[in-house]
């Protein structure tokens, strides 16, 4: 039987990346929050936007590429990965956590460097987005086209 464990999520990142060295292994981690929204009527006609927030991490290369790119809140991106659960004992309360995270494979940056946490998605350039070798060695081209010309209205999203 075979598997499938695929998130993807287009959003605006709600933190700064916080980027952190293990200390341990020395592998380099980035951490941050990306918010979707939707819109909905509820049973009486009116209109109500819902906010989810998603902890996505990256390692290695995907953090090297998510600090070079000066990536920062209010930035809009697309993010590809797969759900882990975790779970510790709290040191102060001695009680069990548990977090749900998004370990992001593939990335691509909506909002142009130059604009900042500006709102709404802009274009992108590959040299915005990290998309890692397959194992044959091919660039996985999984990340949805975007047009830079189109109006943010316009942009038909696949949800």
């Amino acid at each position: 039987m075979a598997y499938l464990n695929k998130v993807m999520l287009i959003g605006n990142i709600g933190k700064d990346p916080e980027v952190r060295v293990n200390p341990n292994g020395g592998r380099k981690r980035v951490s941050f929050s990306l918010a979707t929204s939707r819109r909905y009527r509820d049973n009486n006609g009116e209109q109500k936007e819902q906010t989810d927030w998603h902890n996505i991490i990256g390692w290695g290369k995907i953090a090297d590429i998510v600090e070079q790119l000066g990536i920062r809140k209010g930035m809009s991106l697309y993010v590809e990965g797969s759900l882990t659960n975790r779970s510790w004992t709290d040191q102060t309360s001695g009680q069990k956590r548990y977090v749900t995270e998004i370990n992001m494979d593939t990335f691509q940056l909506l909002t142009p460097r130059g604009q900042g946490g500006a709102p709404g998605a802009g274009g992108f350039s590959q040299a915005n987005s990290y998309q890692p070798n397959s194992f044959n060695g091919m660039q996985q081209n999984s990340a949805p086209a975007y047009d830079a010309g189109m109006a943010e209205e316009d942009v038909d999203l696949p949800f």
